[in-house]
């Protein structure tokens, strides 16, 4: 009993110190390794038990640039125009815009509705595009927010699902010529091609003395974001553009990139104050080598630059037995000559060669070579020793001069106004549903439009979807070390029950295995073996009642068995008397019935007892 408690009080311990160290290494995996919190603020949270029911998010326009929640079927189809334009360097197959758009609930229905506007059509390119309410100018003390929902509901191997802000402009006057050359200020969203994972955030920048236009490139995020191109669930992407010039990058309310557009796009916004002179040409007696071989040094009168590396063993004799006149390799005697051989045209024939039979014996066979050592006077190839080089100059760069295209923009910020919004697509994957598409200038008007549409689904599909295994496998996603130090305890904690509770029973076991096996060997008798002789002896009384019966029933005096007869037929006139052979007979059938001898087998052994016959 003693033993038993205090198996118990050391599995409590483990169980508290197993949970000691999940709850430090959760605290440890809330920071990244800058030893910084992620920012994880905006997250929904799931109160259990409160009902979730979508309603249609209500859109003031006065809070939106562009809004539209595609739940109204009818006037969002007002505000989106299909391009009928074609791509000018492809072919004519594939050149104009065919890709089918429809309006329509998702597959996977969570509330019938929820629609959105859905790509149906894979291997074709795709456009269409929507006029903002009103114009988006970029303006000292407004941000730009972009926000939207994609649901890729047959996963992507290779497509985009990214959104161009059309540049103000009579380029983007007639929507139905929308291509891949109309102009646009800002490209945002996700794209994919095999293992090439990205997040665009381009923008168009405008050179302030000559006009022309560069395309920035936003930096990569430090992770790679393939989930949302698998999971076949819906994402929120947000970009936040403030006029100090940094941005945001937000996935499912998470920031997954963000810094300045002054420092972290490729090209740079702002090119180099100098450049290298085109005109600049190296010297020719210019010196780049940081050292020389000494001039002074010398070969030295014994250095063998002919010497071989190795060479035969001198010391080395001969082995007993070996064949010099043997060839190793000989003919093959059963080869012969193909039915189809051409002496003209395949030449004379030979038999092939295999190994000599008799060498197989022997030390070796053919003409015998001493093995090669390495050569103690070889030296190789001589070199003068290196030295600093008295002349060097460095590296030469061409002389720097004023950078004649340089500008420097302090406010990228300020960029193309923006009048529309377009869905510009080849995709080789079908389904991909785009919803609750917002442009503002307001971060916590975005915040609340997520909170009635996006996050209400996920919340309502995570909840659905929720189950042990689940929370299991994003806890180990989110803290690796947590996860790795759970294993650790449950193991230690099964290993630990399993010893409590088949510990004891098997050293119980063993014990009476043990102790049937002594009494097996002194032959003493079992509990089992009592048992058994107990039931014998029974069987034995009752037979042995049977057989007294039997003798009891034998044969009479004739003179009593008439006597009987005929008080019985007097008694019972109707019951008929049997004779003195018929009574013979019968006892002579139950004798014949009866085994003299019956076999019990038990556990043990097998027994075999006489019955006493009469």
């Amino acid at each position: 009993m003693q033993q038993k408690f205090s198996r118990g009080r050391a599995a409590l311990a483990l169980l508290m110190a197993c949970c000691c160290l999940l709850s430090a290494a959760a605290e440890i995996d809330d920071f990244d390794d800058d030893g910084l919190v992620e920012d994880v603020q905006e997250e929904p949270v799931d109160v259990a038990g409160e009902e979730l029911n979508y309603e249609s998010p209500i859109i003031e326009p006065r809070k939106f640039h562009f809004a539209d929640h595609f739940d109204d079927i009818e006037a969002s189809r007002k505000l989106w125009v299909k391009s009928q334009a074609k791509k000018d360097d492809i072919s004519e197959e594939i050149a104009k815009y065919d890709g089918i758009w429809n309006w329509e609930s998702p597959l996977r229905i969570v509330w019938p509705k929820d629609k959105g506007l859905v790509l149906k059509s894979k291997a074709k390119h795709a456009a269409i595009s929507a006029r903002l309410t009103k114009k988006f100018d970029f303006k000292p003390e407004k941000p730009l927010v972009v926000q939207y929902e994609v649901t890729m509901q047959e996963g992507q191997e290779c497509g985009g699902s990214y959104l161009k802000l059309l540049s103000a402009g009579k380029e983007t006057e007639d929507l139905t010529t929308f291509n891949d050359k109309t102009p646009y200020t800002i490209m945002f969203g996700p794209d994919k091609c095999g293992n090439d994972v990205k997040m665009h955030f381009i923008f168009r920048h405008v050179n302030p003395i000559n006009g022309t236009i560069t395309e920035k490139h936003c930096n990569k995020p430090k992770n790679r974001l393939e989930e949302p191109f698998k999971d076949k669930l819906p994402h929120l992407y947000q970009l936040v553009l403030r006029p100090d010039n940094s941005f945001e990058i937000r996935l499912d309310h998470k920031i997954i990139n963000e810094g300045s557009l002054l420092t972290d796009f490729k090209p740079a916004v702002n090119p180099p104050a100098e450049i290298d002179d085109p005109s600049d040409q190296k010297p020719s007696d210019w010196d780049e080598r940081e050292k020389i071989p000494d001039p002074t040094s010398q070969k030295p009168d014994d250095w063998n630059e002919d010497a071989p590396p190795q060479i035969p063993d001198a010391s080395a004799v001969m082995p007993d037995g070996w064949l010099e006149d043997e060839p190793d390799m000989i003919a093959d005697p059963t080869a012969s000559k193909p039915d189809d051989w051409d002496t003209e045209i395949d030449g004379e024939w030979e038999a092939p060669l295999v190994d000599n039979p008799v060498c197989e014996k022997s030390a070796g066979c053919g003409k015998w070579k001493a093995p090669l050592i390495p050569n103690p006077e070889y030296k190789g190839k001589w070199r003068a020793a290196m030295i600093e080089n008295p002349n060097y100059q460095g590296k030469w760069a061409p002389r720097k001069i004023a950078n004649p295209d340089f500008f420097e923009d302090l406010q990228p910020f300020k960029m193309t106004p923006i009048s529309a919004v377009g869905l510009e697509l080849w995709s080789m994957s079908n389904e991909i549903l785009f919803d609750n598409l917002i442009v503002t200038d307001d971060v916590e008007v975005a915040r609340d439009f997520a909170a009635n549409s996006f996050d209400i689904k996920r919340r309502y599909i995570d909840r659905e979807s929720d189950s042990l295994v689940n929370k299991v496998t994003e806890l180990a996603k989110a803290y690796p070390t947590a996860s790795l130090l759970g294993l650790v305890a449950f193991l230690m904690l099964s290993v630990t029950g399993i010893y409590l509770k088949f510990g004891k029973a098997k050293s119980q076991d063993s014990a009476a295995t043990a102790a049937a096996a002594q009494a097996k060997k002194t032959d003493a008798p079992q509990p089992d073996d009592e048992e058994e002789l107990a039931a014998a002896a029974a069987v034995d009384d009752e037979e042995q009642d049977e057989s007294e019966e039997d003798v009891d029933e034998a044969p009479a005096p004739k003179s009593a068995v008439d006597d009987d007869s005929k008080t019985s037929e007097s008694a019972s006139p109707k019951n008929n008397t049997k004779s003195d052979l018929d009574i013979k007979e019968e006892l002579q059938q139950q004798n014949d019935d009866e085994p003299t001898q019956t076999e019990e087998s038990t556990t043990k052994s097998a027994r075999k007892r006489t019955v006493r016959k009469d």
